[in-house]
């Protein structure tokens, strides 16, 4: 904890010390899930150039949470400057129907008629070629948690909400404040100057985005177009030796012979009713050059 101002009596760093301790134990000890989402967001943001981490109380499980948010997964108008001056944020969830009962029986979201979710809509086409199983009980609902301003009390001031629905149905679950007693600044008279909202977000950025935009950039990018081309130079390379060492070619039909595949074995001689200079005259091997040697010092040279 940074301390601010004089401390002859060495008060403030005590207390400094105090406040450290419990926060790294509240850290380590009672958010389970911080170590292991803080290793793997590390371990992702150098490829994809952006992540979240979410912290929050979590009134289900009565601790404090800080959970990895991918970037597909935190829609936010593209040219906003920062998390804390964007006017709306929107995390999409998926989250199974026993979930989604289980915070309507603990009174947390409204208990609304909602169709049973499908996969249906969830078909895209991606590089793995994956597609959504079929729709069983086990098929999540898709929740828009949206962090935004409304102007609930018709004051003509939009205060910080939270507002929960879902995305098929579009159906509110919940709306509660984004704010807190602390937050509220106000005049002499007590009215409202603004409200400061309470940021549940927190950006990581490895390589910053050139042209502005909010999500930055990551290895992933930079090298995807390099990645590409190594994949197209091995695939030519290993074609062209596979052509090379099998070869093919064309087998006129004056040649008296059996048509069809020729098995040999190795040291085998196979006897053929033709003279020499027949045999020459009826194949014609297609003309297959060996791998090229730039091609591979290319591939080399990406690769490096």
């Amino acid at each position: 904890a940074e301390i601010i101002g004089a401390d002859p009596d060495g008060s403030k760093m005590d207390r400094a010390e105090r406040v450290s301790k419990f926060m790294s134990y509240q850290v380590m000890k009672q958010m389970p899930d911080w170590d292991m989402e803080m290793d793997k967001m590390l371990l992702i943001l150098p490829i994809v150039g952006t992540c979240f981490k979410k912290t929050y109380w979590d009134s289900q499980r009565k601790e404090n949470c800080s959970t990895l948010i991918m970037p597909k997964d935190l829609v936010v108008n593209y040219w906003a400057k920062s998390l804390d001056t964007c006017e709306r944020k929107t995390q999409v969830i998926e989250m199974p129907k026993r979930v989604l009962q289980e915070r309507i029986n603990a009174g947390i979201f409204l208990n609304v008629d909602l169709a049973l979710p499908t996969n249906q809509d969830k078909v895209k086409p991606n590089l793995q070629n994956t597609n959504p199983g079929k729709d069983d009980r086990t098929t999540p609902y898709i929740i828009l948690e949206q962090h935004t301003f409304l102007d609930l009390d018709d004051d003509g001031y939009d205060e910080p909400y939270i507002v929960t629905l879902e995305e098929a149905s579009k159906k509110v679950l919940r709306i509660c404040a984004r704010f807190d007693e602390e937050g509220i600044n106000t005049n002499e008279k007590g009215d409202i100057l603004k409200i400061v909202p309470i940021e549940y977000y927190t950006k990581y950025t490895f390589i910053p985005n050139p042209d502005g935009g909010f999500y930055d950039i990551g290895f992933g990018l930079l090298l995807g177009p390099i990645n590409d081309s190594v994949n197209t130079l091995v695939n030519q390379l290993v074609d062209a030796g596979t052509l090379s060492n099998l070869q093919a070619g064309f087998i006129g039909k004056g040649l008296r012979m059996k048509m069809g595949d020729a098995m040999f074995k190795p040291g085998e001689w196979k006897p053929v009713n033709a003279t020499g200079d027949d045999i020459k005259k009826q194949i014609f091997p297609l003309p297959v050059r060996e791998p090229s040697k730039v091609l591979f010092e290319l591939l080399g040279m990406l690769v490096q």
